[in-house]
């Protein structure tokens, strides 16, 4: 019985090994074919270079410009923003250019516009000429033992003409970045003048009326004499449609 029991488990452990290896196998087979298959797609995949990559993305932005939230604009859309766009890419290289562009009332801006210019100028050659001024005479008298050089200045200390030029040089940066952000300001004019004048109506249909009225003393912003009296005055009616 004993001989019977021993023969069956090894019987059993023989077919479980040989199953085991046929299992293994099979295994070593499929990581194989794997193997192949991912050198394969390794192969045929190329990677993308930096040529490829910037024409793709170039091509991305091109689809963008006809295409809002994935819907194909039409195109009336496009070509008000070819208007808008060449409207402030004009004022970005020329100031009041993108203005005279949109038309309208461009020959009240642009004067405007260059006034604000030579107003930046005339208030940057005020600076610089103090500037150079105060720093000439603190020069001097730091290399001559404090001697006067600029008898406008005799009665100011070394440290009030360095302390007043660094306040004309601060000045005279300032003035430097208003004038780039009046550009700046110029473009967003231009820009925004486009959009309402070309995608919302702006109409002109604005009545005003004019008509005599009589206002009570009290509503007056000077002391009257007249108390809880009606004086005479003018009443404008503005009617926006």
């Amino acid at each position: 019985m004993y001989k019977i029991c021993f023969f069956l488990f090894l019987l059993g452990c023989t077919c479980f090994s040989a199953v085991a290896q046929s299992v293994d196998s099979v295994a070593n087979k499929m990581d194989s074919v794997v193997t192949a298959v991912d050198s394969v797609a390794q192969d045929t995949v190329k990677k993308e270079t930096r040529q490829e990559r910037r024409a793709r993305e170039k091509a991305e932005k091109e689809r963008a410009k006809f295409y809002y939230k994935d819907i194909l604009k039409d195109s009336t859309r496009l070509a008000i923003e070819e208007l808008s766009r060449v409207a402030w890419k004009r004022s970005l290289i020329l100031p009041g250019w993108g203005q005279y562009t949109n038309g309208g009332l461009w020959w009240i801006k642009i004067p405007i516009i260059y006034g604000g210019f030579a107003g930046a100028y005339f208030t940057f050659d005020y600076w610089q000429w103090y500037y150079r001024k105060f720093l000439d005479e603190a020069t001097y008298r730091i290399n001559n033992n404090n001697a006067v050089s600029d008898p406008d200045l005799e009665r100011l200390s070394l440290e009030y003409l360095i302390q007043s030029k660094d306040n004309a040089r601060r000045n005279r940066d300032l003035t430097i970045l208003a004038t780039v952000g009046f550009w700046g300001l110029n473009v967003v004019e231009a820009y925004v003048n486009s959009m309402l004048k070309n995608r919302y109506n702006m109409g002109d249909n604005l009545s005003v009326k004019v008509s005599p009225t009589f206002m009570p003393s009290g509503y007056l912003g000077y002391q009257s004499p007249l108390k809880n009296q009606f004086v005479p005055g003018v009443k404008l009616t503005f009617n926006i449609r």
